[in-house]
């Protein structure tokens, strides 16, 4: 209802303005007046607000011109003149229509222009939202690398702390142990060697008095000065073996690690059993010793701490490396405790690892309740030029 009620109104408007436009184009046409064209601008205006178009004026003109030429005389010059001024007339009374169009064309374009800059901020918008999307996702990474970097400086930092630690105190008790091993090897000397030498001594300087007196006595006296020298000189030997094993460099690894493995065997009690293979012995000097010392450091302690019954030694060819373990049935332990312990029975296991690591191999200790320990080593064949490993270890 409401949709016909305002097109009503719409229409009576409409014919209003025709019939406005018919009188003062009638009264123009036969006054000639100038202030009719004032009034055809008036009645362009009221079009305009109408929202008519030029079509429509066009139409209204038409038909007011129409009622005004037909009942007029045939006269042709009199018609002419008469469209010329009706001309006239609709010309101003579509300017306000014509200057509405240039408005609003002038608008549109001046909107598409505002269009254009707006689509073209809306693309460089986009762009640095993009950007600044990238940016952001760059920085979180950078962060995200950040924090890992801080975390694991602080590990390394954490490490590297425990290790000077243990460094420091692996020197302290390197120092230590060499001091104490020179009080035990200066002990053995004076009181086991010096003795037997100045047993010697005297038994020369008895000799030296007796030699008229009794001859059979001045044999048994050689015999026990013979003794006594070749009881020094197995002190001796046995103190060069502990030092360096001459078997070692005379006859090659497996030849005195036999010879270990039999001697801890008989001194402990423990039965132990060494695998190996043929080419062991193509290994430079410094590999065969650091191999020969782990060995028997990790036997020491075997036979000190583990209370085994058995240990095998088994050594293994590897196509880049020589692999080593070392597995007895005693008692196990907590390794990590044991690397973070200050007590003085680690350093073995120090030492160990020190000379593995000198070589460019690997140290591992395992332990688990009822298993026992295995002490697993590699060193690879080669090492890098850059580093070149020691002759004697």
């Amino acid at each position: 209802m409401l949709v016909k009620s305002s097109d009503n109104r719409l229409r009576k408007k409409l014919k209003a303005l025709a019939q406005r436009y018919e009188t003062a184009l009638r009264r123009y046409l036969k006054q000639n007046a100038s202030d009719d064209l004032q009034t055809a601008v008036k009645l362009g205006r009221q079009a305009v607000a109408l929202r008519l178009e030029t079509l429509d004026m066009t139409l209204i003109h038409e038909q007011a011109l129409l009622k005004q030429i037909l009942p007029a005389e045939s006269h042709a010059p009199m018609k002419v003149q008469m469209l010329r001024r009706a001309g006239a007339f609709f010309a101003e009374a579509i300017t306000p229509i014509e200057e509405g169009h240039r408005s609003a064309i002038e608008h549109n374009d001046q909107l598409n222009r505002i269009n254009e800059e707006l689509n073209q901020r809306t693309l460089d918008l986009a762009t640095s939202n993009r950007q600044l999307k990238k940016e952001v996702s760059r920085r979180k990474v950078v962060e995200k690398t950040l924090r890992k970097s801080e975390q694991q400086t602080t590990l390394l930092l954490e490490e590297s702390r425990i290790l000077q630690q243990q460094l420091r105190l692996l020197s302290r008790r390197v120092l230590l142990a060499q001091e104490n091993e020179r009080k035990r090897i200066s002990r053995e000397l004076h009181d086991v060697v010096v003795q037997l030498l100045s047993g010697i001594n005297v038994r020369l300087a008895t000799l030296k008095k007796e030699t008229s007196v009794n001859t059979r006595k001045f044999s048994q006296e050689i015999s026990d000065a013979q003794r006594l020298v070749v009881k020094s000189v197995d002190i001796v030997h046995q103190f060069a073996r502990e030092l360096r094993p001459a078997m070692l460099d005379d006859l090659g690894l497996t030849p005195a690690l036999h010879s270990y493995l039999k001697k801890f065997t008989k001194e402990t009690g423990v039965r132990a059993s060494l695998t190996t293979f043929e080419g062991i012995e193509k290994l430079s000097n410094a590999k065969r010793t650091v191999i020969y010392r782990v060995v028997q450091e990790a036997l020491t302690n075997v036979g000190r701490h583990a209370h085994a019954s058995r240990v095998k030694v088994c050594i293994q060819k590897l196509p880049t490396a020589v692999s080593m373990y070392i597995k007895d049935d005693g008692k196990s332990f907590d390794v990590e405790q044991m690397w973070h312990s200050r007590k003085s029975k680690r350093l073995g296991l120090l030492g160990m690892r020190e000379r593995v690591e000198m070589v460019r191999g690997t140290f591992r200790i395992e332990s688990d309740p009822g298993q026992g320990t295995t002490i697993l080593v590699k060193i690879p064949y080669r090492t890098k030029a850059a580093k070149p490993e020691s002759n004697r270890i």
